[in-house]
């Protein structure tokens, strides 16, 4: 349990600052931008290749596999030169190739574009991470964190289906230059944020992260319930009936106001009473919850289900990353950063790949079943850390143990 003296003093301490809030402009921008684009360019691919999927694929699938491997590898360049030249250095890739994307329709041309904002999209995301978690009082980082969420979340609902609107209204180029200016506009809010500090003690590396079962155990908790994720907005308008359109977007939307409104009472909750005691509560809200969507023939169980899901990945969205960051140095922020990035990212696209290959041979309501019985394997490391005796510690002597 984290100490409670720490909690009250950091209860004390404010919780949105300047450095904060100039924060959140760079989050606002790179989130913005990159769901901007997110089904506008796989539209402009595939109208211009006009190959019925593969070039909308491909261009998604290059950037999302270049924001994975940008994600393991930021660590090691904020080691190197700091929180604001790789914030900076992400904005800037994750916005002016966009300029260049109505340059050409060749698929080669536009999936270079997206493997080089994949890449700033993983700066963006690791480095900012890891630099918000320094912007925020120890004792009320879960609170923050969920704050930041709902930051990030906002532009997200917002600029998602609006790039697909406005692409059908004023065209590509357009949408385009919205998108890069986004990320751009936001790169004048960077010299004003905290670099970081010599670190006084040698920085974890993203390897000694993978090798640290303190670490590892609620990154693999955050990866079951993210593949359960990727799977229900993948595939959920594909598994209710078509007279059910309705009930789909009810329940895609109650997913995402529960999950925000949970990250915010996991936070709270967290800062009193410390996260760890919240890992198995949220994955059984969010095993639940997918089992319970297995009935899609039914309205209310799929929007009950989904919504309880929604729970459940909120609860665990606060508690791991809160949980992760309690349990390293300043250091390894950049560390944690990575590994709960690549969790998110990774489980999503491994979940939406293996569920269709599974419903495929099954149907759905099956698959769905069997994805929750998946999911209860993450029951062994959330029961491991549902206490955090001196976290710090344990870190510091797995990583002496495997080694850097």
């Amino acid at each position: 349990m984290l100490n409670s003296q720490e909690n009250g003093a950091g209860s004390r301490q404010p919780l949105v600052t300047r450095p904060l809030l100039l924060r959140f402009v760079s989050i606002i921008g790179a989130s913005t931008s990159f769901y901007l684009l997110l089904s506008v360019v796989p539209l402009y691919a595939e109208g211009a290749a006009g190959s019925h999927g593969s070039a909308a694929g491909l261009t998604t699938g290059a950037l999302m596999l270049a924001t994975v491997g940008g994600e393991l590898a930021t660590p090691r360049f904020v080691a190197r030169f700091g929180y604001r030249l790789a914030l900076g250095a992400g904005l800037v890739l994750l916005g002016a190739p966009a300029f260049a994307l109505s340059a050409s329709g060749s698929p080669v041309w536009i999936t270079a574009v997206c493997v080089l904002r994949g890449l700033g999209f993983a700066f963006t995301v690791v480095a900012g991470g890891a630099l918000t978690a320094s912007l925020i009082p120890a004792g009320r980082r879960g609170e923050g964190l969920a704050l930041v969420g709902i930051v990030s979340g906002v532009p997200s609902l917002v600029a998602l289906p609006l790039g697909v609107w406005l692409a059908a209204h004023v065209g590509y180029g357009p949408v385009f230059a919205a998108g890069a200016v986004a990320a751009l506009a936001a790169v004048v809010s960077v010299p004003g944020l905290p670099d970081r500090d010599p670190a006084p003690e040698p920085a974890i590396g993203v390897a000694a992260g993978f090798r640290t079962p303190a670490l590892i155990r609620p990154t693999l908790v955050f990866a079951t319930t993210a593949l359960a994720a990727g799977i229900l907005v993948t595939f959920l308008p594909l598994a209710v009936p078509s007279a059910s359109a309705g009930v789909v977007a009810t329940a895609l939307f109650a997913q995402s106001a529960a999950s925000t409104a949970a990250r915010w009472v996991a936070g709270r909750h967290g800062d009193r009473h410390g996260p760890a005691a919240l890992l198995l509560p949220g994955l059984a809200a969010a095993v639940a919850g997918t089992l319970l969507t297995a009935l899609t023939r039914s309205p209310v169980a799929v929007v009950i289900g989904v919504t309880l899901f929604g729970v459940g990945f909120g609860i665990t969205q606060n508690a791991t990353l809160t949980l992760m960051y309690a349990r390293v140095p300043a250091s390894g922020y950049g560390t944690v950063s990575a590994l709960w990035n690549f969790a998110f990212d990774a489980g999503m696209g491994v979940g939406a790949v293996g569920f269709g290959i599974l419903a495929g041979r099954t149907g759905y309501p099956a698959a769905f079943a069997l994805t929750a019985a998946l999911m209860l394997t993450a029951l062994a490391p959330a029961w491991r850390d549902r206490r955090t005796e001196d976290p710090r510690a344990s870190v510091r002597a797995e990583v002496e143990s495997s080694g850097r």
